[in-house]
């Protein structure tokens, strides 16, 4: 198992290094320029733009700013925005914690509700509740998230008063309930059905039935032996959705006006901040390799067949 574990941290280095390097591209040729920007509809004085650009380090070629910046980012430095040429590390330390926060209320939600439905459905299978998860998970699927997010807005903030519509203190859990719930909405309908399908194919394997006529107690076929296994495409599918949550909150932290991450990348975005944008998915790539591992390890503990040379 640790030989498994060291080959799969080095196997992280080259994909780390690669998405980077395709992210910092893709940030750079984007139109516009932000140095540019900062005058508005002024027009520069040449010699301080150029001197702006010398010292972002803007003026160098491609490669040497990113070789600059890797440097940067194994000494825990992100660079400085280009703005108010402040930390970008600081921004995202703020924006970090609240994104996480949320994206692990998602995360819980849709785990729980998700593979509790899909677990009814799956041995319930053509019956009224196997319908009725099917018809619910296929009307969330078909609705946007913004949708999700406007409906709950309006409804339970405005028509309700259950909930302020916009988040006041994007650190307070209990004003992040509803947007969690709206976040993992559209997750928690494809946990369910992964659950529901994973669930109705096992009921039919030939260790179902030897557990069975062993006589063993229903709850224990159901807990030890059909969910074991079945829940390895599911823990699959949520390994990666962690780093969804985290990077898919954009337009939930928008209509709710939650200050996470996906505002802060939202900001950069328009503001065209490519070391905010770039630090942003850094973090975000480190979210899914971990997840990744993480779910690789699990897959022996789900099925004791498999094992890790």
């Amino acid at each position: 198992m640790g030989r498994y574990v060291a080959r799969r941290l080095l196997q992280m280095i080259p994909v780390f290094i690669g998405t980077t390097l395709l992210i910092f591209l893709m940030v750079n040729v984007l139109p516009g320029d932000p140095v540019r920007a900062l005058w508005g509809d002024k027009p520069p004085d040449p010699a301080q733009l150029a001197q702006l650009r010398h010292d972002r380090g803007l003026d160098l070629p491609l490669w040497q700013q990113y070789l600059h910046y890797m440097g940067g980012l194994l000494q825990g430095d992100f660079g400085k925005t280009i703005a108010g040429n402040r930390p970008v590390i600081d921004e995202i330390t703020q924006a970090f914690p609240v994104s996480m926060r949320l994206a692990l209320m998602a995360f819980a939600f849709e785990l729980v509700v998700g593979i509790t439905l899909g677990v009814l459905a799956g041995i319930k299978r053509g019956k009224a509740i196997d319908t009725g998860v099917t018809l619910f998970t296929l009307v969330v699927i078909s609705v946007p998230i913004f949708v999700l997010g406007l409906v709950a807005q309006l409804y339970f903030g405005n028509e309700l008063g259950w909930i302020t519509p916009t988040v006041q203190d994007s650190m307070n859990m209990q004003q992040l309930l509803v947007p969690a719930i709206v976040l993992g909405m559209v997750s928690l309908a494809y946990v369910a059905r992964l659950t529901r399908t994973s669930i109705a194919e096992n009921l039919r394997a030939d260790f179902m039935r030897t557990a069975v006529a062993k006589g063993l107690p229903k709850s224990r076929i159901v807990s030890r032996h059909l969910l074991r296994n079945s829940l390895i495409p599911v823990v699959t599918y949520l390994g990666t959705d962690i780093g969804a949550l985290m990077g898919g909150a954009v337009v939930t932290e928008g209509v709710f006006n939650v200050q996470g991450v996906g505002n802060l990348l939202f900001q950069a975005l328009n503001r065209r901040e490519g070391t905010v944008i770039v630090g942003i998915v850094t973090l975000l790539v480190l979210v899914y390799l971990l997840a990744s591992l993480i779910v690789d390890l699990l897959y022996a503990v789900l099925d004791p067949r498999i094992r890790y040379a």
